[in-house]
């Protein structure tokens, strides 16, 4: 069995098992612990070192992507896969310029995230074909900037949200934010992207093909 110490940061516990018995099955990896929360995760790259860390991106303290970034300041030699339900057109580039070794969505077959962690581990990173034709529509433009990439993570994450047509309050039950803080999201949304109500943020999520 690799000698390999695996961080699962998710809060749904079938996930974080489904993926614990893929790795032990396939001996990739000798201890596999688990984490529900940004926090918790933070708290276990604080107290110890690891060869891998599954980190997803819908956390219910924080985002993933903060959890990265912090991770990585921690432990910048620390290889991180990012497991998500969000498609990659969404973060997956920003998880990457973020220090992720590979972005994967759950939708993904078993014997992908095998190959991912496998690439991962072996130092390289894990870059799917729709992750590789987003760089390549990066380069062609010349890193032409889209509007929505001056919004923060979680802007972005509210923004997608919002573009599936879900009220501010339903929004910040399913972020466990604050009424107030989703608001306050929504009006630096509007601001940055130039527009006047949430019928253009709908718009322009739709045409920018930031929901599914």
């Amino acid at each position: 069995m690799n000698k390999c110490r695996c961080l699962i940061a998710d809060d749904h516990p079938v996930v974080r098992r489904g993926v614990r018995e893929l790795l032990e099955e396939e001996q990739l990896c000798s201890e596999v612990c688990e984490a529900k929360s940004g926090e918790e995760a933070l708290d276990a790259v604080r107290r110890q070192p690891w060869d891998l860390m599954i980190l997803d991106i819908a956390l219910p303290d924080k985002h993933g992507l903060d959890v990265l970034k912090e991770a990585k300041l921690l432990q910048p030699r620390l290889p991180v896969l990012m497991l998500s339900l969000y498609p990659e057109k969404e973060f997956a580039m920003r998880a990457i310029k973020a220090g992720a070794s590979g972005y994967l969505t759950k939708q993904s077959a078993p014997s992908e995230l095998l190959a991912a962690v496998t690439r991962v581990l072996e130092g390289g990173r894990y870059i799917t074909a729709i992750l590789a034709e987003q760089m390549a529509s990066a380069l062609e433009t010349g890193g032409t900037e889209v509007l929505h990439a001056r919004l923060s993570d979680r802007e972005l994450q509210v923004l997608r949200l919002l573009g599936q047509g879900k009220s501010v309050s339903v929004i910040a039950e399913e972020l466990c934010l604050s009424v107030k803080t989703i608001s306050t999201y929504r009006a630096r949304i509007l601001e940055k992207l130039s527009c006047k109500s949430t019928g253009e943020l709908i718009r322009y999520a739709v045409e920018a093909k930031l929901i599914d």
